[in-house]
């Protein structure tokens, strides 16, 4: 079994690089099809999305527009339970469909505070697009429109996901060793 070692904490590879890509690719098929004509903003949640976002929108053959907003909700290993929002959006989205490129639905809250902000600029549809997923620890009901992989609710890194702002890097995803 391969694992990494990040500061305090070990991680064992729960989820190899080739399955990410393999439903990437599924996932940027299923908003193609779905939002041919509709021209999206794609709107990438940071940072632990920025990886998620990249191999998604390559695969994406649609005419699209990107953007950027930050928000935070993690310290350490734990959820907070409290959504910050750091960077917030720029472009105009009244009318448009959009798409949220988040890392990990893990308690929805994130999800939840991103919709509720967008709401107010009065886009035709917000749809979310989830690298991760784990529905037992959902405490709030948010759509989940473009899902790649379900997980079970345990901590992961890699891909983009992060431990106290390492293993960000990482091609796999690792789940935390108790």
């Amino acid at each position: 079994m391969k694992t990494v070692q990040l500061l305090d904490r070990e991680f064992a590879l729960s989820i190899p690089s080739e399955t990410i890509q393999k439903e990437v690719k599924r996932v940027a098929g299923q908003i193609n099809e779905e939002l041919e004509g509709k021209n999206p903003i794609f709107l990438c949640v940071l940072n632990g999305a920025f990886m998620f976002a990249s191999d998604l929108l390559r695969n994406i053959t649609i005419p699209c527009e990107v953007s950027f907003v930050k928000l935070s909700s993690y310290s350490g290993i734990m959820s907070t339970g409290t959504v910050k929002e750091v960077i917030g959006l720029n472009e105009d989205i009244q009318g448009r469909t959009i798409v949220v490129i988040e890392d990990i639905i893990d308690t929805g809250l994130t999800i939840e505070k991103i919709m509720n902000s967008l709401q107010r600029f009065h886009p035709a549809e917000i749809k979310i697009a989830s690298l991760l997923l784990k529905p037992e620890a959902l405490q709030v009901n948010v759509p989940q429109d473009y899902i790649a992989i379900k997980i079970p609710n345990q901590f992961i890194v890699g891909y983009g996901l992060d431990y106290n702002g390492y293993g960000r890097n990482l091609t796999d995803i690792y789940t935390v060793i108790e």
